[in-house]
């Protein structure tokens, strides 16, 4: 009898890691699962969730979409985060486009007030 888990039996422990709080140990029980089966997708989407930024979780559920182009958590996930960064990026747009309105209302108030008491010569 083999002391050596099976693929499974590795993926199931990788998974209970990972929910018992340890996601350091999971990934890297994930990781021997994808190196015996690099197209294991229960094994990429627990690693996009345990990713610790969100360029990390899209390179993870594009290699799931990739191998499994309608998977549709994947793609709802993938979906989530571009819908969250656009969002940041309008609305810091949208903070600075204020702010450059603001200066320009300013400035023209400043000069239009200047130009009312501008002695005439």
């Amino acid at each position: 009898m083999s002391s050596e888990l099976s693929r499974e039996d590795l993926l199931q422990l990788a998974i209970r890691t990972a929910k018992q709080g340890n996601p350091a140990g999971a990934k890297v029980m994930f990781e021997q699962v994808l190196a015996q089966d690099g197209r294991n997708r229960r094994a990429m989407m627990w690693m996009a969730q345990l990713a610790e930024n969100n360029e990390e979780r899209k390179r993870w559920l594009e290699r799931v979409l990739k191998i499994d182009p309608e998977n549709v958590k994947a793609k709802e996930a993938l979906d989530k985060i571009l819908y969250n960064e656009s969002a940041s990026e309008n609305r810091t747009l949208v903070v600075y486009g204020g702010i450059g309105a603001g200066a320009f209302l300013f400035v023209i108030l400043i000069l239009t007030t200047a130009w009312a008491f501008w002695p005439l010569r």
